[in-house]
């Protein structure tokens, strides 16, 4: 009989190639791309790794004292590749700093790479990651599909960890099934995961556990009614209490495939929420539709974490719709600024920066009541210094203009992105159709029939060297974008089109940098 093990599949658990090293070649890669970065988009307050590409934020925690966020990473290119978790940490999160890559694929079972997933602390007083491991079935690409199976790491000191092997096998053989997020509920842990059912139907799936180790099957949390949903990635469950003592639990999770309807879904996939109730053991039951966890064209693959004050924090990805300018420089992604979720009374979300990003603010400025006139366009500021933050407040009910608002990234040559409410569609617009460089197209978020009858908008607005951030009303609705400018001076403009406008208040306040602009991969 031969004894010829060649063609033998290896244990998941068995190493393919040194951790140590690994996890070295990937510092050793980023720090490369980070020494010929080019700067002219890359962020002043939002996390971006170095150099290399970024997508989904993993693993957020605070753990000894410290604020930590994870994502997923390609250390050797621009463009997506081999996943990696690249790591950042802060005492205030306000100012981060590098650490090194926490996880780079050296087990059989993630040689195609580490994909996301979520941290937890646990009893034992260790820092523990759950995320999910992928590989090819042939060991060279997709040709023959792929398997995914859910893995372990844990941590003394939340910067260096020891991988525990799988946890969650994945018996049917399934190709999407992934992105655990793990939470403490009672005495138990429990373990929510996206999948793609056996049928082609977008799934989130329960487990739970007593010891972070051994996990045992819980049911179907959730099942998409839409056919045309082929799987439900970064899957999120918590609860929260609105203002009136109203409970209810937030289920969100990233849907793919989902076909774009009117304003809704009009990415290429979309992240979103429900909100309804929730028992261990049972599925969840929606009490909402799917509504959007942002409205803008680059916002995917949440994540949320609870503060020690007991917050919930969201941060996102803002996924690029396509090839973007900044692969050219060097990097490519970056994560949403902190935003503070929390239930409104109606049962739906909102979402605000978290308060801590005040700190960042240098300087200010206030510009009082005024009016524009019609087709009027007023500079607030020549150059925004490549980060500012502009509070705005419009009399709706005493404005004419058919769209009103800021133009922001305003160069030279005329390119500019708006952030303005537009009267026809009572709707807030992010349009960039003469924006620099890069993607284009406009999104617009809806003003609920309280916010109209109103007359009052609160826009806040947040603007890095290429992105932009609006938030509606206090956080009833978000938008999010990359907006990369042309070269010279980036204005910040009123403008009012085909009527007058009536701004009760505009104020602004250059940012200062969270510490992650220069070129150092890690200490």
């Amino acid at each position: 009989m031969s004894t010829d093990t060649s063609d033998a599949v290896a244990p998941d658990d068995a190493p393919f190639t040194d951790d140590a090293r690994a996890l070295e070649r990937a510092d050793d890669g980023l720090a490369a791309l980070a020494a010929r970065r080019r700067d002219r988009w890359y962020p002043t307050f939002h996390i971006a790794a170095p150099g290399g590409w970024i997508n989904d934020p993993n693993g957020l925690s605070y753990f000894r004292g410290r604020w930590h966020a994870f994502f997923q990473l390609h250390p050797f290119g621009t463009s997506w590749g081999p996943m990696h978790w690249g790591h950042v940490s802060s005492a205030d999160l306000v100012t981060w700093r590098r650490e090194p890559v926490a996880l780079a694929p050296s087990l059989e079972a993630e040689r195609a790479g580490v994909y996301s997933g979520s941290a937890v602390v646990g009893t034992d007083g260790l820092l523990h990651l759950l995320y999910t491991a992928h590989r090819w079935r042939n060991g060279r690409d997709e040709g023959a599909g792929n398997l995914e199976v859910q893995c372990a790491a844990t941590s003394r000191d939340g910067v260096r960890f020891e991988k525990r092997g799988v946890v969650v096998g994945n018996p049917d053989g399934l190709r999407d099934f992934r992105d655990p997020k793990v939470w403490r509920q009672g005495d138990a842990w429990c373990m929510v995961v996206g999948r793609q059912a056996p049928d082609g139907r977008g799934e989130i799936v329960l487990y739970t556990s007593e010891d972070l180790a051994s996990w045992s099957w819980g049911g179907v949390l959730y099942r998409s009614p839409d056919e045309s949903v082929r799987m439900l990635e970064c899957p999120d469950l918590f609860e929260l209490v609105s203002p009136s003592g109203r409970r209810r639990w937030a289920l969100c999770f990233s849907a793919m495939g989902a076909r774009p309807s009117g304003y809704l879904m009009r990415n290429r996939d979309n992240a979103g929420y429900l909100v309804g109730t929730w028992e261990p053991g049972a599925p969840f039951h929606p009490e909402t539709e799917f509504l959007p966890l942002d409205w803008g064209q680059n916002f995917y693959a949440p994540q949320t974490m609870g503060a020690p004050d007991g917050r919930r924090l969201m941060w996102g990805w803002m996924r690029p719709a396509g090839a973007l300018p900044v692969q050219d420089d060097g990097w490519c992604g970056q994560l949403t600024v902190p935003r503070e979720v929390t239930l409104a009374d109606d049962g739906t979300l909102r979402f605000r920066p978290a308060r801590e990003l005040a700190a960042l603010r240098t300087e200010s400025g206030v510009l009082g009541a005024t009016e524009l006139a019609p087709d009027e366009v007023r500079t607030v500021l020549e150059d925004d210094g490549g980060a500012l933050e502009v509070e705005l407040t419009l009399d709706l009910a005493a404005s004419t203009a058919e769209r009103a608002g800021l133009c922001v990234h305003a160069t030279p040559d005329g390119c500019h992105t708006l952030v303005a409410y537009d009267d026809q569609t009572g709707r807030v617009v992010l349009d960039r159709h003469a924006v620099g460089a890069g993607e284009r197209g406009y999104r617009a978020a809806p003003l609920g029939p309280g916010e109209l009858a109103d007359g009052t908008l609160v826009l806040r607005v947040l603007i890095d060297r290429g992105s932009v951030e609006a938030f509606v009303n206090d956080g009833t609705q978000t938008l999010s974008a990359y907006s990369l400018p042309s070269d010279g001076p980036r204005a910040v403009r009123l403008v009012s089109e085909g009527g007058t406008l009536a701004v009760r208040s505009l104020v602004w306040h250059r940012l200062r940098s969270i510490g992650l602009d220069g070129r150092a991969s890690a200490p």
